[in-house]
Order: structure tokens, then C-alpha cells, then sequence
């Protein structure tokens, strides 16, 4: 029996977590739950699932949890982020934005396996990360493309290139004068995957493939990572060998996989699931970054090391937020990661403090100016 703390626990690969431990009972029990304000979502998994430590980062929601779950001990804030995972096995951490960094850092520090969703602790705190996981804890990806060359690697002891896969998003093949006109609606639309807001508007603008691309250099310890665009969401990675031969991981689009996959590693353990259905049609695609920039930019990030990757993050967490808001139009969110990139000083310290400062000091400074407008 593996004891699972669920971070992020009302949200897309939150639920989709506790879907897969709903039908294994036998073999998981929850001992935390967490979320960011859903306090009738959090108290009704609470219930489903037994479990009594439960935090919420709202702290205004606190009440109504207790009210819902009387049992329950709360925790609010930060805390909602660390004292939830005391007693897990298991992490899976699928807050979303910075806010997953300090949990990281804090199950690794406690010899827990962090089965990591959370994309900004590594595009941020890829350093730090790492370097803490050397010293104890496991990272397990459960994005598919990390998953997918997760599981490529395996029995491997070198390798020339990773090949992110792209779906391209809702707007691969629309006109680049089109693009400023997307509206909040068209953006979260994605044609072949389920997840929140912000992670489609990610995917939408192509910031997500460059978050991919600096997750993956420290993940594989690497700086050769590349991408493609793959419309079908079918190859969900690849890498290349320096003999030229080329592994792949593929299969209908669904994050159960590679979620399950983070649970029971090393095994695949059994699941129902929808089998591919042959012969199969498949695209891959030259990136067009003249219309997609993102990724070109998160290369640069790789390049630059340091705290360049804090400021990347940043700004797309601001200038999403604000393009969700209707404040900005869908083509500005790359235009401020740019000139952020250009313009922001990146010579602090490279430690938690230091990617923290540097992450609200930029998220601050671009959010900020369109108060009022």
C-alpha cells in the first residue's frame, strides 16, 4: 500500500490522479489533499477518499472546509503546500505556477517521490531541483513528453537528442494576422487534450513546448532537446541515438498513462484505456517560428542558464493572467516574454531566494502596469 498526497487535487490531473487511485484502492491511500480555493471540492474528495489533512491556499476558505469536514485538519498558505505531503510515499504535485517550487523542494527534502506535474519549478528552479533531488527523493515526470522519454530511456545509458512532440494547439495553421484577434475562449479550446486555463493558453501561444524544452534539459541533464509538430498527439516523444536509430512513445491521448505510469513505476501495471486503432495517419511537421516564437525563446533560456528561466516564467504567468482578463491580446503574451527576456536583470543569486525575488519582481512589474487600464 503506497501512501499518495495529491497537490492541486480539484484540477485536471488532480482529479484524473485520484480517478486512477479510485480504482486501485487496494493499492493507494490518499493522506493529503490540497487545492488552491475549491473548498466543496476539497471537502467532497476529503469524504470519498477518507482523508483528514487537507489544505487550501485561500485562507478566507478555511471555514467552510472545516464546516464540510469537521474531522478534517486544515491547513492554509504555504502550508497548505508542505504539511499536506508529511506521511506520502508519493508527491504528485499539480499546482499550478511557482507556488509548486517550495513543495518540491520540501518532499525532496524528505525522501519523498515527487511524481512532478508542476512545470514551473523546474523552467524556474531547475538547479536547485535537481540538485536537491541528488540528495534524496526521486523526480518522476507525469507530463506525457517527459513521461514518454522517461520511458524511452529506459535501459539506456546514453543518448544523442530528445524530440518533444507539439499538437501545434488550436492555431498551428492559422494565419499569422489572425492570431491577435483570439479571444479567452478560442485559446483554452485545445483540439486534443483536457487541462485548465492556463496550461491551454500555454499550449495555445506554443509557451508550453518552450516550458517543455527547459524542463527536459534538466530533467535528462541535457541541452540537446529539440521539438516537432505532431497534430495527432499519438508520439508522444522521442529520442534519437547516436547510432541514428529513434525510440518512440506512443498512444491514444490520455493522461492516465503517464500519471499511472508515475505511480507504479517500474511497471505498467494494467488500466482500461482506448487502444489505437490501426493503420494510423500520422504528421510530423517543421515548427514555424516566425508565428510560434516561444519555444526559440525558451532555447535562449537554455543557453543562458542562471536565473533566466525565473524570468521566462514569470512573465508568461503575468501576461497570461492578464490576456485571460481580456487586458492584453493573445499575440502581446509572447511580446512580453520577449522583452522580458531582453530587458530583466538575471544576475541574482541562483538559490531558492534569489528565483522567488527574481519571479515576483518580474511577475509584479508586468501585472502592475495594466491595473487600472
Amino acid at each position: 500500500m503506497k501512501n499518495i498526497a495529491v497537490l492541486g487535487c480539484t484540477g485536471s490531473i488532480g482529479t484524473q490522479t485520484l480517478d486512477i487511485i479510485s480504482k486501485n484502492r487496494d493499492k493507494y491511500n490518499v493522506t493529503g489533499l490540497s487545492c488552491g480555493s475549491d473548498a466543496v471540492g476539497l471537502a467532497e474528495l476529503a469524504r470519498e477518499f477518507d482523508c483528514d489533512v487537507l489544505g487550501i491556499a485561500d485562507e478566507r476558505k478555511r471555514v467552510t472546509v472545516k464546516e464540510l469536514r469537521p474531522s478534517a485538519t486544515v491547513y492554509c498558505g504555504d502550508d497548505a503546500l508542505t504539511q499536506t505531503l508529511d506521511g506520502a510515499d508519493i508527491a504528485v504535485i499539480a499546482v499550478v505556477g511557482m507556488i509548486g517550487l517550495k513543495a518540491v523542494l520540501y518532499a525532496l527534502d524528505r525522501g519523498i517521490t515527487v511524481a512532478l506535474a508542476n512545470k514551473e519549478s523546474l523552467v524556474a528552479g531547475g538547479e536547485i531541483v535537481t540538485a536537491r533531488a541528488k540528495l534524496g527523493g526521486a523526480i518522476r515526470p507525469v507530463d506525457s513528453e517527459h513521461s514518454a522519454i522517461w520511458q524511452c530511456l529506459r535501459g539506456e545509458t546514453a543518448f544523442k537528442r530528445i524530440i518533444l512532440t507539439a499538437s501545434g494547439g488550436p492555431f498551428f495553421d492559422t494565419p499569422v494576422g489572425k492570431l491577435k484577434s483570439v479571444t479567452p475562449e478560442q485559446a483554452v479550446a485545445h483540439p486534443n487534450w483536457r487541462m485548465g486555463k492556463k496550461i491551454s493558453v500555454d499550449s495555445a501561444t506554443m509557451v508550453n513546448k518552450g516550458l517543455e524544452l527547459i524542463e527536459a534539459r534538466w530533467l535528462f541533464d541535457t541541452v540537446n532537446v529539440d521539438y516537432v509538430i505532431h497534430p495527432e498527439s499519438v508520439v508522444h516523444s522521442m529520442v534519437e541515438f547516436a547510432d541514428g536509430s529513434i525510440k518512440a512513445q506512443a498512444g491514444f491521448p490520455d493522461m492516465r498513462q503517464p500519471i499511472q505510469y508515475a505511480l507504479t513505476y517500474p511497471d505498467h501495471a494494467p488500466r482500461e484505456y482506448a487502444p489505437l486503432k490501426l493503420p494510423l495517419s500520422l504528421r510530423f511537421i517543421p515548427p514555424d517560428e516566425t508565428a510560434f516564437r516561444a519555444p526559440r525563446l525558451a532555447k535562449q533560456v537554455i543557453e543562458t542558464g542562471g536565473l533566466a528561466g525565473a524570468v521566462f516564467n514569470a512573465a508568461n504567468e503575468a501576461a497570461v493572467r492578464l490576456f485571460l482578463e481580456r487586458k492584453i491580446a493573445f499575440t502581446d503574451i509572447v511580446d512580453t516574454v520577449e522583452n522580458a527576456l531582453c530587458k530583466e536583470d538575471m544576475s541574482g543569486e541562483r538559490t531558492l531566494d534569489g528565483v522567488i525575488s527574481t519571479h515576483n519582481r518580474v511577475y509584479d512589474k508586468i501585472y502592475l502596469k495594466y491595473q487600472g487600464a
